[in-house]
């Protein structure tokens, strides 16, 4: 017995809607969009409380370097980013007092030239080499210690814990940390040569020295004088004695 034709025309719609579903679905369903280039200063924006290291980064154009490195290297890159309160904490005139130069090297300090998890830290090599790195002929590095799962950085100045994690995929691996990262080259750059003083001290120092001498010249003097007065008189006694024998 045939089908009554509205059961027919029913069934029939039925399978097509099945057969079209999935690629109608398919096709309505957004592709994902692809991922842009990684930006350091619009994470540290949209994350907040960095406005001072941002500035810095500018200033330095280590931002640059940063989203250079990682955009286009295998290695990626790790930053210890300073709160807006690390550096409000700093005592008076800390930055004030360092060179452009040193400012750099600051910056850089905090940065590390390979990506770095959390995990990493628990079985890396001490010191850790920064991007300051070199300069100088000398090796700024950072040293870890862990705790547990607490994870410290060090500088030999400063030590403070990781405990947030801005960013953690790789190739960039952002971290906060509560306190600005002062290397310990900088203290011992500015610290007194031994001797209690600087190689500029040591020249004041000898230059004092030499001066000790001519204070005592005026009672040298006199004395030369008095030897010289002592000397006639004898002579001229010698002489009258002479003539009144």
């Amino acid at each position: 017995m045939a089908a009554p034709p509205c059961s027919s025309l029913l069934l029939l719609s039925l399978t097509t809607l099945l057969l079209l579903s999935p690629t109608t679905f398919a096709q309505s369903a957004p592709a994902p969009a692809p991922a842009g280039p990684i930006n350091i200063t619009a994470i540290l924006e949209k994350a907040g409380q960095y406005t001072f290291f941002i500035r810095l980064l500018n200033q330095t154009q280590a931002d640059i370097q940063i989203d250079n490195q990682v955009n286009n290297s295998r290695d990626g890159m790790t930053v210890f980013a300073p709160t807006d309160n690390a550096f409000h904490n700093l005592p008076t005139g800390t930055l004030n007092n360092l060179s452009f130069q040193q400012q750099i090297q600051l910056v850089q300090y905090h940065i590390c030239p390979r990506y770095y998890s959390l995990d990493n830290f628990q079985t890396v090599s001490n010191p850790v080499r920064t991007q300051a790195s070199g300069q100088d002929g000398r090796v700024f590095g950072l040293n870890f210690t862990t705790q547990a799962i607490q994870v410290n950085v060090s500088t030999g100045v400063v030590e403070v814990p990781i405990y947030n994690a801005v960013r953690k995929d790789f190739p960039l691996a952002v971290y906060q940390v509560d306190k600005v990262l002062l290397p310990i080259e900088f203290s011992e750059a500015s610290a007194p040569a031994p001797g209690g003083s600087r190689s500029g001290g040591s020249r004041s120092a000898d230059s004092g020295n030499a001066t000790t001498p001519s204070t005592g010249n005026p009672a040298g003097n006199g004395a030369g004088k008095m030897s010289v007065g002592l000397g006639l008189l004898s002579g001229i006694l010698l002489l009258c004695v002479g003539l009144l024998s």
